[in-house]
């Protein structure tokens, strides 16, 4: 069986891989694993064609296990995304199909343009992973991890996401256009969705599991705590939306992001650090719809203002 030493580096070695088809996303791909790795899902927001699709991919090559990609449509119904019972003449009963959703990676490609009712169904799948239909629950696998992409809002048919799923979602991020030399090497076919088959996924799902369990023993010291909380507190002053689960995702992706660099406690700045990708994407009681950027701004300037005060 393999130590936390040695399943670190099977992560990083999958990081590595993924940033040569993700290229000149060293940043986004890293803090993409270290949600696999917190264990929570994650929200990507862009424009059409700028990668997005392609990193959720990767991310499913990492992972291994099963996958399952949804189109969003307007028409796409719960039980498209859940499953159906089905009528068996033969044994007089009714047989439950899994839908989609019973992977341990769900791709879900432009979320937005999923009506609200479909969108609602996703809700006890993301916190509690299990699906309740006819009064029988039925377990997702484990680990289960839901990736979503999401375009602009003033884009053509596209529906806001409720704020009770995005504050399911432990990380929001943003790709943008690559650099030049990022973007020729994709247009040489050197890099970007073409090179997918190249990546193997870095461990097996026990070790995933075995990774995401180092990585909840990380060490939180109370000093960490009460800055954390500090830094919560301020965000609810200013009216913004910070509920306990959102301050969990993002004690868990700092968590993460220590272990990757190989530590077992937690600081403040892996909690700085992560700060705005855990929180962009839950915005304000005044204007829910701030654009993130300027979100990320106002966290970066509120976290400026609070004392670390913090002792190893």
């Amino acid at each position: 069986m393999r130590g936390s030493d040695d399943l670190r580096e099977l992560a990083r070695a999958g990081l590595r891989s993924l940033s040569r088809v993700v290229v000149g996303k060293d940043g986004p791909v890293r803090r993409s694993v270290a949600v696999l790795l917190a264990g929570g899902h994650l929200l990507l927001e862009d424009l059409p064609g700028v990668g997005k699709t392609t990193l959720a991919k990767g991310l499913s090559r990492l992972l291994g296990g099963s996958y399952q990609r949804v189109q969003g449509t307007n028409d796409l119904l719960p039980s498209d995304l859940l499953g159906i019972h089905l009528w068996e003449a033969t044994g007089q009963t009714f047989r439950f199909q899994e839908g989609p959703i019973f992977a341990n990676v769900v791709l879900l490609d432009e979320l937005n343009r999923i009506g609200p009712k479909t969108q609602s169904a996703l809700l006890e799948v993301m916190v509690e992973g299990q699906v309740t239909l006819d009064r029988t629950t039925y377990r997702l696998p484990d680990p289960f991890f839901v990736i979503a992409t999401q375009n602009p809002m003033d884009t053509s048919g596209t529906f806001p996401l409720p704020e009770s799923q995005m504050d399911r979602f432990a990380c929001v991020l943003h790709l943008g256009y690559p650099d030049p030399v990022s973007e020729r090497l994709v247009l040489r076919g050197e890099a970007g969705s073409g090179t997918l088959e190249s990546l193997e996924a870095a461990m097996d799902l026990d070790g995933w599991r075995r990774a995401r369990a180092d990585v909840r023993r990380v060490r939180a010291s109370d000093g960490a705590l009460d800055y954390a909380e500090r830094v919560v507190a301020r965000i609810r002053e200013n009216r913004g939306f910070c509920s306990t689960r959102a301050a969990g995702h993002w004690l868990a992706l700092a968590k993460a992001e220590a272990w990757l660099d190989g530590r077992d406690f937690l600081t403040p700045d892996d909690l700085q650090s992560t700060l705005g990708d855990a929180m962009a994407h839950r915005g304000t009681m005044d204007d829910r719809r701030l654009n993130r950027d300027e979100r990320r701004e106002q966290l970066g300037r509120m976290v400026a203002e609070i004392p670390v005060g913090w002792k190893p």
